[in-house]
């Protein structure tokens, strides 16, 4: 069986419409395609504007390096320059990178997660109004990741068996807890989102953004209650690949600064975000019994060792734990 032929760019656009052209071909998510984008601009504006066909692996390594030695970028995002340029090398110059590429590395700084106690985020809580308030008690009462809670769908709440399907880093599913005290409130909100689904039906809209591939199966998913946000914005936009108005769910950046504001008002002495709650989540859970594995499994852990980090900072009671001697009367 042959191979299908490799895509190519029209070469008569320019390079950054190119890279566009490839990312969208290959159905790279909109947030990637910005990321790459930048990581690109500033590889061309590190080289005075050089076209990068006339740079080559050295010249990447330099970039990076510059980032790991002045810019003091974590490793992450090293390697997610890293990535940007190889796919612009590999899938739209169809230049092959013939060495090695072997930068100067960021240092790994380890660090131990920020959590905050019980009492702590019942005051946060009261500090956050309005729909914040439910998306922040997700975080810490699921363990989800900020973008996981605002790319929730409505059918991912399973509310029969309290669960939530979660679609998590790599394009992978997990399963989470639904804690009862958040269901009537979820419900009642769902219910809202569904409401304003409907309205926009009745004005000749109601689309929303679902995976290409998924789109091309499907063709009217777009269109169901079930596919919708759980959180949907306040306003349609319009969607700046296909051109089309839909809605989409809201920013990030509300729940970021509502986080942030509520923590400060609250008079927390740590630097308090939503990735805080889902540590949170995490300890309490070690704190409670769970077994490290199944916790693992929850949080959408690669590897246990990141899973195991929560050790460091739960609240061990060593009173309780018994001598294996104990055991021998």
């Amino acid at each position: 069986m042959e191979s299908q032929p490799k895509f190519r760019p029209d070469p008569k656009q320019k390079l950054m419409d190119q890279v566009k052209e490839v990312l969208r071909y290959h159905h790279y998510a909109y947030r990637t395609e910005q990321t790459y984008c930048q990581w690109i601009l500033r590889y061309i504006r590190f080289f005075d504007k050089t076209h990068p066909q006339n740079l080559n692996s050295k010249d990447i390594e330099r970039f990076l390096s510059h980032l790991a030695l002045k810019g003091e970028v974590s490793a992450s995002t090293q390697r997610q320059a890293l990535n940007a340029l190889i796919f612009l090398y590999r899938a739209v110059l169809d230049i092959p990178l013939e060495n090695k590429i072997q930068p100067a590395r960021s240092k790994k700084r380890p660090r131990l997660p920020t959590v905050i106690g019980r009492d702590e985020v019942k005051l946060l809580f009261k500090h956050i109004t309005g729909i914040h308030t439910l998306m922040a008690k997700l975080l810490y009462g699921s363990g989800l990741r900020l973008m996981e809670c605002v790319r929730l769908r409505i059918k991912d709440v399973d509310f029969n068996r309290k669960r939530i399907q979660v679609l998590g880093k790599g394009d992978k599913w997990r399963s989470t807890i639904l804690g009862d005290p958040v269901i009537l409130e979820l419900k009642n909100h769902i219910e809202k989102a569904k409401t304003l689904h409907h309205q926009d039906l009745e004005q000749g809209f109601g689309e929303v953004y679902i995976p290409a591939a998924l789109a091309r199966k499907y063709k009217n998913a777009s269109m169901e209650t079930r596919w919708q946000f759980v959180f949907p914005a306040k306003k349609r936009s319009i969607d700046p690949r296909s051109g089309r108005e839909r809605r989409h769910h809201v920013m990030e950046s509300g729940l970021q600064k509502a986080v942030k504001r509520a923590a400060d008002r609250a008079g927390i002495d740590k630097r308090v975000t939503c990735h805080t709650l889902r540590h949170s989540f995490a300890t309490t859970m070690l704190e409670n019994g769970i077994n490290i594995r199944m916790l693992q499994e929850i949080m959408g852990h690669a590897d246990v060792k990141t899973t195991e980090l929560y050790t460091h900072v739960m609240d061990k009671d060593i009173s309780r734990i018994k001598s294996p001697l104990d055991d021998l009367d």
